[in-house]
C-alpha cells in the first residue's frame, strides 16, 4: 500500500465498505469490514486521506481517524451521487466517494466536536417537542370540533380547548372526556419540557460571547443566536456573507444560460433548522414594521411598499444571515444603519 493516498468509506451501522486508491485513481484495495474491526484496520494503514459522506456518525468516525493521524474529508452526499457508476452497491458508493474526494474543486464539511454536537442536540430536541405539541393541539381541536366545539386557530386559543375539557363547559360523551384529559396532560408536560429547554438555551446565550453579540441583531433572539453558534460552521469557512446565506438556502436558484440571468425560487438547501428560525425571526420584524411602521427611507420601508410579505420575510432573513456572518467573522456588534434623507 505504498501508493495509497485516499480511502473512501461507505458508512453503515455494522458492515463498512472501503475503497483505497492512489492520487491518480488507481485501485489499491477493496475491502469489507465489520464495525468492530474498522479502527484496527485504519490504524495499520499509512497516513492518508480518508473520505466519507457527511451523514449520521461521520463526525464521530472523523474524530477517531484524525486521532490516528489521518486527514479526513467529509463530502455532502449530493456531491457524491454524480460519481456513482450505474446501479447501487456499497462497493460502488465507496469508489464514488474516492473519485469525489479527488476533485480539486470539491466542497467539504468541517468535522464537528463533541461539545458542538451536544449543543446542537438542544435545538433538535426542542424542535421535536414543538412538533409533538402542535400535533396534540391539532388533535384536540379536531376531536372537539366533532362535538360541535370550535375555536380559532393559533396558540393563544389553546386555553379555550383545555378549559372546555377540564371545566366541563361542553357536553361530551362519558368515554371521551378521560381520553381527552390524557391529551391535555401530555400537552402540559410538553409545555414544561419546552420551557425547560428554552431556559437552558437562554442561559447559554448569555454565557457565550458570540451568541450575545448575535442577539443585538433585530429579529435574532437567544434561541436563534445560540442555534447559529451551535449549528453553523465557523465564519472562516465562507468568503463572504452571501456564501453563508447561500449555504442556508436563502438565495434564489439560477437557471441562467446564454448570458441571460434567470432567478427562480429560494433554493432551500443547507441547514433547514437555521433557515426556518431566521425566517421566523424575520417574520416578527416584518409584522412589527407593518403595525408600528418602519423607519422612513429604510430598506424595510421600501420593500414593504412594493413587495409581497412572504418575499420580504425571506429577503430579510437573507440580510440577517449576512449580518450574522459579518459579526462572527469580524467580532463586531450590530450597529443600526442611520437613515439619511
Amino acid at each position: 500500500m505504498e501508493n495509497l493516498d485516499i480511502v473512501g468509506i461507505d458508512l453503515a451501522k455494522i458492515v463498512f465498505q472501503l475503497h483505497g486508491c492512489s492520487s491518480t485513481g488507481e485501485v489499491i484495495f477493496r475491502k469489507q469490514l465489520r464495525r468492530s474491526k474498522l479502527l484496527s484496520f485504519i490504524s495499520r494503514l499509512p497516513t492518508c486521506t480518508i473520505a466519507m459522506e457527511a451523514c449520521s456518525g461521520s463526525h464521530y468516525w472523523g474524530r477517531e481517524f484524525e486521532a490516528l493521524g489521518h486527514s479526513v474529508r467529509l463530502i455532502p452526499p449530493k456531491y457524491v451521487k454524480p460519481f456513482v457508476k450505474r446501479s447501487k452497491s456499497d462497493a460502488i458508493d465507496a469508489e464514488a466517494i474516492c473519485e469525489a474526494a479527488l476533485r480539486p474543486t470539491m466542497r467539504f464539511v468541517q468535522i464537528r466536536s463533541e461539545d458542538n454536537q451536544a449543543a446542537a442536540l438542544a435545538f433538535r430536541a426542542r424542535g421535536l417537542l414543538v412538533r409533538q405539541r402542535t400535533q396534540i393541539i391539532n388533535a384536540l381541536r379536531g376531536h372537539l370540533s366533532e362535538f360541535g366545539f370550535v375555536v380559532a386557530k393559533g396558540p393563544t386559543h389553546v386555553s379555550k380547548l383545555v378549559s372546555a375539557i377540564e371545566d366541563g363547559n361542553i357536553d361530551l360523551p362519558g368515554a371521551s372526556r378521560p381520553l381527552l384529559s390524557i391529551m391535555v396532560d401530555t400537552l402540559e408536560t410538553l409545555n414544561a419540557r419546552i420551557r425547560q429547554l428554552e431556559t437552558q438555551i437562554a442561559r447559554r446565550a448569555k454565557e457565550d460571547e458570540t451568541s450575545r453579540r448575535l442577539t443585538t441583531i433585530p429579529g435574532i433572539g437567544p434561541i436563534i443566536a445560540t442555534a447559529i453558534a451551535a449549528l453553523a460552521p465557523p465564519a472562516s469557512t465562507f468568503k463572504r456573507g452571501r456564501d453563508f446565506a447561500a449555504w442556508l438556502g436563502l438565495t434564489p436558484l439560477q437557471h441562467s444560460t446564454g448570458g441571460k440571468q434567470r432567478l427562480g425560487r429560494t433554493s432551500k438547501m443547507g441547514n433547514r433548522t437555521l433557515r426556518r428560525l431566521l425566517i421566523i425571526g424575520a417574520s416578527a420584524v416584518v409584522r412589527w414594521a407593518e403595525h408600528k411602521g418602519a423607519a422612513p427611507g429604510s430598506w424595510l420601508a421600501r420593500m414593504l411598499e412594493r413587495k409581497p410579505p412572504m418575499l420580504i420575510r425571506v429577503a430579510l432573513a437573507n440580510k440577517m444571515a449576512r449580518i450574522a456572518w459579518a459579526l462572527m467573522a469580524h467580532g463586531d456588534e450590530y450597529r443600526a444603519q442611520v437613515v439619511t434623507r
